[in-house]
């Protein structure tokens, strides 16, 4: 045997990561044949990184803001002084009403939000992909989305993958009649019921009502399954904006999510391309 042949022989051989494999659903529920996913399915899931993508991607969406820089300080006043035996607050003129110092009514702030804050959380590319990686594997666990609350129907294996045609879906009632099929219908009505006005102050700027999350369906591009767009609940986002935040909303991975057949194949490009 030859020297090269020896070396072969010897040389350790890099661990093989199978590749998870589902039934492809029809529109009528019925599983068909068997589709592999992409690697980043079998990728461990790093909750610790998918919270920090998570942080990262909203706190990217915060509005700078700060108060004005007069706030509470619009007053007439004066200080009395040293050695008066009362305290150096300034008070309004002709009166010993306090006013204008963080310790009086309608002062101003001590350490007031200033605009020039710098909110935007960082995180490296690869700590990124690898929450992306990690979120993609946690939407295949059933006991993930059952502890985010999701109604998963006995049997069924996840991810849920469906056949292209989906795409089509253009009208609520189509949507309606194939999430009764599939027995997803009853995660829809869970979040319908969990509507409930929001505690603290953001019932004043806009955010009245809190909306429980329902279904993910990721399709191959924009403008696609239409028709689940007005469900409760439900988001529809293309492969190409799909992120950690979409599949794990507040940080809490195992989101019940829909693929279409379309889709599984160019997120198997978008991940895979590179290195092919």
């Amino acid at each position: 045997m030859s020297a090269d042949a020896t070396k072969g022989a010897d040389a350790p051989t890099e661990p093989h990561t199978p590749r998870h494999r589902v039934h492809l659903l029809n529109l009528q529920g019925k599983a068909g044949e068997m589709v592999s996913l992409p690697l980043a399915f079998s990728s461990p899931i790093r909750l610790d990184l998918i919270r920090r993508a998570v942080v990262a991607s909203r706190s990217h969406r915060i509005q700078p803001h700060g108060t004005s820089l007069t706030a509470g300080r619009r007053h007439s006043v004066r200080w009395s002084g040293k050695g008066k035996g009362v305290a150096r607050t300034p008070r309004l003129m002709d009166s010993m009403i306090g006013a204008q110092a963080p310790n009086t009514v309608g002062g101003g702030a001590a350490h007031p939000p200033k605009v020039n804050t710098i909110w935007a959380k960082k995180i490296n590319r690869n700590e990124r992909q690898a929450a992306f990686a990690a979120a993609l594997a946690a939407t295949r666990e059933t006991q993930l989305a059952k502890g985010r609350g999701h109604r998963v129907p006995d049997g069924l294996h996840l991810p849920v993958v469906l056949e292209s045609a989906i795409e089509a879906i253009a009208t609520t009632a189509d949507a309606r009649s194939l999430l009764a099929k599939l027995k997803l219908w009853d995660d829809v009505d869970r979040a319908q019921a969990g509507v409930h006005v929001r505690a603290g102050r953001g019932k004043r700027r806009g955010r009245f009502r809190r909306q429980p999350k329902s279904l993910l369906f990721v399709t191959s591009a924009p403008g696609k399954a239409r028709g689940f767009r007005n469900l409760p609940g439900v988001d529809v986002v293309d492969v190409g904006r799909l992120g950690p935040e979409d599949l794990a909303p507040g940080g809490d991975p195992g989101r019940l999510t829909v693929y279409s057949l379309a889709a599984v194949e160019k997120l198997t490009l978008r991940l895979e391309g590179v290195a092919a």
